[in-house]
């Protein structure tokens, strides 16, 4: 899932869109009528080519009658089968235990079914409704389940972004007309299992997860400078089911409209299902700093302070800041700081390495710039990191 926050000149750390997967139910919901209240239309240029509920969840028939005939390939020619939801994982390969999958998992690539199976590659969200396209092929039950991991936090232009995780189990076959019958459900996700033991689990529903969808291509779709795409996709996910980061999402697209007043309307409507919401919070602060409201940008900032300090950007942004200044030693703190909080960011160790450079350690700038190379995903970043590793060597 997707969490941004639009970068503020007046702060450090800027607005926050919206966090697609930590969706923690709360005892109020909005209706429909209060929702649709919130939209304007006229400030936006109308967009046709947004994917309807059938669309995301849909494969080619060509798709399914390939999918089903393979299944029936292994079925026959195979002494004892696997039941088919146990076959469907491993055909999926998600858990990856032989350090192979047939899909690869791509960042801030939210696509359909389709797309994702066309292209095999996707987000955990992607995957997650390819695999359920796929198992309706074959009539398999499916539960989806929001996963509470620690924030991994990312950063694309003038937005933070923070990621969550959706994954989902396929249930056994219940019906007595089986013929391979298992009576355990198989968890499918990218992630290591290992890595989600003890992770708290939230089940949702179609709805939600729909929801979930619109909210991530509206906030990949901002990231991109697309209001309009952006507007259309989180009001289609509103529409879809109860999502209150949405709203989030609805009220930062108004911001960067120039319409503070509604934006604000939204934040505080978003406010009254989760009052503490630090997401929320923070953007509203940004509104009520920029135009002089200090009394209730105080009474906010309170609760901000702890939020703040579990952001590594903050810790990135002020190591930025001293090195710019050229405070070297002060820098090397701050980044490092950043790489205690997340140290799977190429950023931080890329500027550990040109601050230890700046100080002369150019052993450890080397190494900070390898690990920065190592953790790269973006051509872009491994292109810079590369050069900057071979300047170095050369030097």
């Amino acid at each position: 899932m997707i969490q941004l926050r639009a970068i503020s000149r007046g702060m450090i750390c800027g607005l926050l869109l919206s966090q697609l997967w930590s969706c923690s139910s709360t005892p109020l919901e909005p209706t429909a009528i209060e929702v649709d209240a919130l939209f304007d239309d006229s400030l936006f240029k109308p967009v046709t080519n947004i994917p309807s509920v059938e669309d995301i969840f849909s494969l080619p028939s060509s798709v399914a009658v390939d999918v089903k005939r393979t299944y029936d390939r292994y079925a026959i020619s195979t002494k004892n089968p696997l039941a088919v939801h146990e076959w469907l994982a491993s055909y999926i390969n998600a858990n990856q235990s032989n350090g192979h999958s047939d899909f690869r998992y791509q960042d801030n690539l939210t696509q359909t079914a389709s797309e994702t199976f066309e292209q095999r590659a996707g987000n955990c969200m992607s995957l997650v409704v390819m695999t359920s396209a796929l198992a309706d092929i074959f009539n398999i039950g499916t539960e989806f389940q929001d996963i509470a991991i620690e924030p991994v936090w990312d950063k694309q232009g003038d937005f933070y972004l923070i990621n969550g995780h959706v994954n989902l189990r396929l249930l056994p076959a219940q019906s007595v007309h089986t013929v391979y019958v298992s009576t355990h459900a198989i968890l499918v996700d990218f992630m290591p299992e290992r890595a989600l033991r003890g992770l708290a689990k939230v089940q949702i529903n179609r709805q939600t997860l729909t929801a979930m969808f619109y909210n991530n291509m509206a906030a990949e779709s901002l990231v991109e400078g697309d209001l309009d795409h952006a507007y259309a996709l989180v009001k289609a996910g509103l529409k879809s089911g109860h999502f209150s980061p949405a709203l989030n999402t609805l009220a930062v697209i108004y911001r960067h409209k120039g319409d503070e007043k509604r934006a604000e309307q939204v934040y505080r409507y978003a406010l009254k299902f989760d009052p503490d919401d630090m997401t929320t919070l923070f953007n509203l602060a940004v509104i009520l700093d920029n135009q002089g409201r200090l009394e209730e940008w105080a009474q906010i900032h309170k609760k901000l302070e702890l939020a703040r300090i579990r952001n590594p950007y903050y810790y990135y942004d002020m190591g930025e800041q001293a090195y710019d200044e050229h405070q070297y030693r002060e820098a090397l703190a701050w980044y490092q700081r950043a790489v205690d909080k997340a140290d799977y960011r190429h950023e931080f160790f890329f500027g550990l390495s040109r601050t230890y450079w700046a100080l002369g350690d150019e052993k450890r700038a080397k190494q900070n710039m390898e690990k920065a190379l190592a953790l790269s995903r973006e051509a872009a970043d491994k292109h810079r990191c590369q050069a900057k590793l071979q300047a170095m060597r050369q030097h």
